[in-house]
């Protein structure tokens, strides 16, 4: 016991000299510390006090460069300040020196004036001794003078103003006849255009004569079901493979036409056969009318038109008027109007513009009431065209009064192209027209599905809707069309009124 005793007493002494030797260290290094701190603070001092003498005299350095160029800026505009005052001085002198003259000016001026009215009172007491002189030899108050001398000049004038105007009126007319003569002749020589004269009746080439009977068909039903399709007449002769095609609208025989060739080509003839023939010859008559319209507007050079508008056109193509087929006459015609106004000066594109469509009323004048030049009006008006054109369509035949330049150009242009050797003839118009009014009459009837007039408008084959009208019904109509006809046309000759009912009925065996 005794022994674990002195060795914890030994240990405890050992702790005690080891901790009385580290505090020792600590407080050594602790001044040393403290020491150091002190070293450093000082010199921090001194640097301060160092930079901030020398920021001191920096800032004196400034402060005194800056009060130099203040002074010497201040130098400089007292300086300018003071050559402004003297320019100042100098012009105010300037100033006074030209008031003065002014002044000397203005006091001579007074003086001429106050001359000048000792002057005028001279002249106008003259005048006035003048003018009582002659009262008194003229015997005349000066109102009666005034008044003979204005009527003097009154009469003088009128005399020399008429013969002035009569001399510029038969210098302007001898100048304008001149002119219009030059300006037609040139658009007649320099146009060039291909004449064609439409007929009524078409040819078409048969391979053979055998052809023929085929075409006829059984007791006739090929050729019947023929012309009640395509609306045509077949008209089967001697002449050796040929048949001829007569009808007077020739959209309707075009479209025949290709039907029938159609038809001889395939070697298959019958009436079901003739109807989907047909049907794909209307298909090609009508791009063969897109294409026509096409060809025009570009032919004239004006291709911002309106589809439909050039559709209608195109139709044209197939349209006679007077013997002249219409569409070419609008083509020409519009080469014509775009050089007379060349010569005149005016806008070339609105007449050609114009004058191609001044006709397009006669693409539907069969189907719409009215004259063609109200009727193409309305038409341009409806696809957009602009109202100088609408305008010239309306007046090129006088039923509007005329209202522009583009309006005469247009008539003068149709007028032209119309008159020209063997352009028209009066007698196809005429008789167009009254085939036109045959297939309208018989149309007028209720229960009437197709009209078609035949034999050059000696007989008149109308198709009636079989649901809707029964044979002794049929008989009647034939009866009244005829009455009608023979009331409302004139026509050398008889003409025959054929009214069909044909009933067709087909059924699918599956």
């Amino acid at each position: 016991m005794d022994i674990l005793i002195g060795v914890v007493v030994g240990l405890l002494l050992g702790a005690g000299s080891g901790y009385l030797y580290r505090k020792a260290s600590a407080e050594k290094a602790l001044g040393s510390a403290e020491l150091q701190a002190q070293t450093i603070l000082a010199g921090a001092q001194k640097e301060a006090e160092q930079a901030r003498r020398e920021a001191l005299v920096e800032a004196k350095d400034e402060v005194f460069r800056m009060r130099s160029e203040a002074d010497s800026e201040l130098k400089r505009q007292r300086s300018d300040f003071e050559q402004k005052e003297e320019r100042l001085s100098r012009r105010e002198g300037t100033i006074d020196q030209r008031a003065d003259t002014l002044d000397r000016k203005e006091q001579a001026i007074e003086i001429k004036e106050e001359q000048l009215k000792d002057r005028n009172r001279s002249l106008e007491e003259l005048q006035e001794n003048a003018r009582s002189e002659l009262q008194r030899v003229a015997n005349m108050t000066q109102e009666e003078a005034r008044g003979r001398v204005i009527e003097d000049i009154e009469e003088q004038a009128k005399r020399d103003a008429m013969m002035i105007v009569r001399d510029i009126e038969a210098q302007a007319r001898e100048e304008g006849d001149r002119r219009a003569r030059k300006i037609i002749t040139i658009c007649m020589q320099r146009i060039a255009s291909e004449l064609t004269s439409e007929a009524t009746v078409t040819t078409v080439t048969l391979p053979s004569e055998d052809m023929k009977g085929r075409i006829i068909g059984r007791e006739g039903r090929n050729i019947r079901a023929f012309e009640a399709a395509t609306g045509t007449n077949i008209i089967i002769d001697d002449t050796p493979e040929a048949v001829v095609l007569s009808c007077f609208d020739p959209i309707r025989r075009e479209m025949a036409r290709l039907t029938l060739e159609k038809l001889v080509g395939d070697g298959r003839i019958q009436p079901a056969r003739i109807e989907e023939m047909h049907d794909k010859s209307k298909v090609e008559v009508e791009r063969e009318i897109r294409e026509g319209g096409e060809w025009a507007v570009l032919e004239t050079g004006i291709t911002d038109m309106h589809p439909e508008l050039v559709r209608v056109l195109g139709r044209l193509k197939f349209r006679t008027s007077y013997g002249q087929n219409v569409l070419r006459h609008v083509v020409e015609a519009s080469h014509v109007a775009g050089m007379i106004a060349a010569e005149l000066g005016t806008d070339v594109a609105l007449a050609r513009r114009c004058t191609l469509l001044h006709d397009i009323g006669k693409a539907v004048t069969h189907e719409v009431e009215g004259s063609h030049a109200l009727i193409g009006a309305e038409i341009a008006r409806r696809l957009g065209e602009s109202a100088e054109v609408n305008h010239a369509i309306e007046a090129h035949h006088n039923e509007v009064e005329q209202r522009t330049i583009e309006a005469v150009i247009t008539q003068v242009a149709d007028a032209i192209s119309g008159a020209r050797p063997g352009a028209r003839r009066e007698t196809l118009e005429t008789y167009v027209k009254r085939l036109e009014r045959l297939e309208q009459i018989a149309m007028e009837f209720e229960g009437v599905d197709k009209v078609y007039a035949m034999q050059a408008g000696r007989e008149v084959r109308v198709m009636v809707k079989p649901g809707s009208v029964d044979d002794l019904q049929a008989e009647v109509i034939a009866r009244d069309i005829a009455k009608k006809v023979q009331e409302e046309l004139q026509y050398p000759g008889q003409i025959r009124i054929t009214v069909i009912r044909e009933l067709r009925s087909s059924a699918y065996a599956k």
